[in-house]
């Protein structure tokens, strides 16, 4: 199987451990951003897997390239131009203090990004699956409209189209995300959202539900994925929710609605190494089960354990295999030492 994925791939600086901004004078430099942790995820899993962005040619936009190539992740298609790498810095939180995430990342690379950058016919070629987030179009410039083209251009060869929601407010209003996310869902097979995207770019929530209570009414988000689906005639709508006791704490679960039926994920108790890239990891695991065939039960279930096993590793990449994934889906999750 190939899966298609587009987006910006960024420079990520954090402090050591739970150090705050320049606690210490040293920081880890990875790469990471939500199409690109999607496509590395579907790499480990065995699936070929295509990354689109644009970057420059110089030695960081480089080493972003090598960073997928690592993984086996094909950077055939990735425009080369522009002049930086976007960058974002992370404190990660713990307990009662919640991680911090600053972007910089105006006016880099993909966001100077041109339609003639992309040939979309090129990039589908024997692709069975194109994956963008809300992310991608939020960034400015012309993306909005590379993201409309590239959709069209799945559609019409017959690829399937998935987007996370993922609504970041440091990069559009509701109103703008609501247009542009309009727009672009009426291209969207399978839709992935949380507790707070529904409703921050389509107004739709569900009741009784505070999330920073960690209160979740779980059956509210029979009406959210079904208000989704008849909105924009999705096949599928899989929700992830998350009750956050603390920073390092979470409980985790899904639901995936698949136009007749319900079904919820087993909720695991997450002690949390590094939470970024949980949701990628969520929808590369859903991409993954999908184009496997998997039953819908079966196939939350796969996303739902690569999504926590992804919450106990350092950095945006997901680096677990299916065979790992498949025994805590199974149940295996007491962590022993497999010897």
């Amino acid at each position: 199987m190939k899966v298609v994925t587009f987006g910006e791939i960024m420079l990520r600086l954090a402090p050591n451990g739970y150090y705050r901004f320049f606690q210490d004078d040293q920081m880890q430099a990875t790469f990471g951003g939500g199409e690109a942790n999607v496509a590395v995820s579907l790499a480990n899993f065995g699936f070929e897997s295509r990354y689109v962005t644009k970057l420059p040619t110089h030695a960081i936009g480089q080493a972003a390239v090598n960073s997928l190539r690592y993984f086996g992740v094909d950077t055939d298609y990735i425009a080369r131009g522009g002049e930086r790498v976007g960058i974002y810095y992370l404190e990660k939180g713990a307990s009662q203090r919640g991680s911090v995430c600053i972007y910089d990342r105006a006016h880099s690379s993909i966001q100077t990004a041109s339609k003639t950058d992309f040939d979309w016919n090129k990039i589908f070629e024997g692709a069975d699956w194109f994956h963008f987030t809300g992310i991608t179009p939020a960034l400015g410039g012309d993306m909005v409209e590379i993201c409309k083209e590239a959709c069209i251009a799945a559609k019409n060869l017959g690829v399937k189209v998935s987007c996370d929601l993922n609504y970041r407010g440091k990069l559009w209003t509701r109103e703008q995300a609501n247009k542009a996310m309009t727009e672009l869902c009426k291209y969207v097979d399978v839709c992935i959202s949380n507790e707070e995207d529904a409703k921050d770019v389509f107004g739709i929530e569900a009741e009784n539900t505070d999330i920073n209570s960690g209160k979740l009414n779980k059956d509210g988000y029979k009406s959210v994925a079904k208000q989704l689906a008849d909105k924009f005639g999705f096949q599928k709508v899989a929700i992830t929710l998350r009750s956050s006791i603390s920073a390092n704490d979470n409980d985790w679960a899904a639901m995936l609605y698949d136009g007749d039926d319900y079904y919820f994920s087993k909720e695991y108790h997450l002690h949390i190494v590094d939470r970024v890239g949980g949701g990628d990891s969520f929808g590369a695991g859903l991409i993954y089960s999908l184009l496997s065939g998997k039953s819908s039960k079966d196939a939350i279930e796969f996303a739902v354990a690569a999504s926590a096993l992804k919450h106990s590793i350092e950095g945006d990449f997901n680096r677990v295999t299916v065979s790992e994934v498949e025994k805590l889906a199974a149940g295996n999750g007491s962590g022993r030492v497999q010897r």
